[in-house]
């Protein structure tokens, strides 16, 4: 059987797989599987048992990423990890993250089949990470900055929207909270991480293409920012009003424009105002601001502009404006060794030039690569929709994508064999 052929046939089971697994979830009509929860044990058991079919060992880290490993030639080698994410955001599709567990545990599947990993000077890793989304606990990367180093013992104060700590979710998933930090590799008994992945975004539909890899991890920095005015009668005169939403609304205008024009993305997801009387003028409103930029520079200085802006606005409408940072991490660069192995498998199997993209959503292999070199595989999705019930990829974009990681592997084996 080609290497076409058998990316064709793999393509179907992962959809199917994909489907299976869109099935495990705590929401009724939609897909939503959060971290540490019996959902999320649930698609490890069924991810792990596709993996125990073919003979590869598997267990759940003490972070509760679930990891299954191939041997190379020989037993303890240093492993390439083939890696993503499966919780999901509330009313999911069925592919963010997903897809790109169930590829690698197809890849591997059909190296293990066909005894190609007794030639591999390496190990393979498949990591599902168990949380990349932070939908639960509102922190993200808990898996991958567990697996990379970067675990902060703090959040296990953290608490899910019915009041249940992480540090209980781990007690009650069967884990230990006081060990998660010995999730953290090391370095040398690693090779890199390659992560597949759908682009979350419209460019490969544009330009007609299914694959492409990326070049770099935008960088990423999120607020919450509370605008404090004072609550009143709706009588009040406006030049006596001290008006926190309209203030919010002026504020999130000045966040589009300045994001617009800078070349960056932001977006402002979640807002409420207080009191919330229909008859009252708001005398609080806080909102969520998330954004991202091709470099840390240019973040940092677009921030520099929205709370400028921010503050111009506050005065001249009598409030005051605080903001609390949630979350922020730094461009990530893709490996170009790894990356290069990735351009190759693309070349090999869409038969077109390879090319880069900036990926903006971030993914675990910006915690991962707190350790370890990363490249990354786009395959097309419609419309460029993630994070939606509309999710969609095309089978035979899969099977490209499929056949391209698999020789994305085979390329790293060859070159560091060469080099040997």
């Amino acid at each position: 059987m080609s290497a076409q052929e058998w990316a064709t046939q793999a393509a179907n089971k992962i959809l199917n797989r994909c489907d299976q697994l869109s099935k495990l979830t705590s929401m009724e009509g939609g897909i939503e599987r959060d971290y540490l929860s019996p959902q999320m044990a649930k698609a490890y058991e069924l991810t792990a048992g596709w993996l125990n079919e073919v003979g590869i060992a598997t267990h759940i880290d003490q972070a509760g990423n679930l990891v299954g490993r191939l041997e190379g030639k020989e037993p303890g080698l240093p492993a390439l990890v083939l890696g993503s994410h499966l919780d999901s955001v509330p009313d999911a599709g069925k592919y963010d993250g997903i897809l790109g567990v169930v590829t690698a545990v197809s890849v591997v599947e059909h190296l293990a089949k066909t005894g190609a990993n007794k030639k591999l000077p390496f190990a393979i890793e498949v990591l599902g990470f168990g949380d990349e989304e932070g939908a639960r606990f509102g922190a993200t990367l808990l898996g991958s900055y567990a697996f990379g180093g970067g675990w902060r013992d703090e959040w296990l104060g953290l608490t899910d929207r019915n009041g249940v700590t992480m540090r209980q979710a781990f007690v009650d998933f069967g884990l230990d909270p006081d060990e998660v930090g010995q999730a953290a590799r090391k370095r040398e008994d690693y090779i890199g991480y390659l992560e597949f992945h759908i682009e979350q975004g419209p460019i490969l539909e544009q330009r007609n293409r299914a694959l492409s890899s990326v070049t770099s991890i935008a960088a990423a920095s999120r607020y919450m920012v509370t605008v404090n005015g004072m609550s009143c009668h709706i009588a009040t005169p406006y030049d006596l009003r001290h008006d926190a939403l309209t203030a919010a609304a002026e504020i999130i205008s000045a966040i589009d424009d300045i994001s617009q024009k800078s070349g960056t993305r932001a977006n402002v997801g979640e807002i409420c105002a207080e009191p919330g009387g229909v008859n009252v003028i708001a005398g609080k409103t806080m909102f969520s601001l998330d954004v991202r930029a091709g470099n840390d520079a240019l973040r940092d200085e677009v921030f520099k502009q929205i709370w400028q802006q921010a503050n111009n606005i506050a005065a001249s409408r009598h409030v005051s404006v605080s903001h609390t940072q949630i979350h922020t991490a730094n461009a990530v660069q893709c490996d170009p060794f790894l990356r290069s192995c990735i351009e190759e498998g693309i070349e090999q199997a869409e038969g077109k030039e390879a090319f880069g993209l900036v990926s903006y959503p971030g993914h675990d292999g910006m915690a991962v690569a707190e350790l370890l070199p990363i490249a990354m595989l786009y395959v097309r999705c419609k419309g460029g929709i993630s994070h939606s019930p509309y999710e969609s990829v095309r089978a035979d974009d899969v099977a490209y994508g499929t056949q391209a990681f698999e020789q994305a592997v085979l390329n790293v084996a060859q070159r560091i064999s060469s080099i040997k």
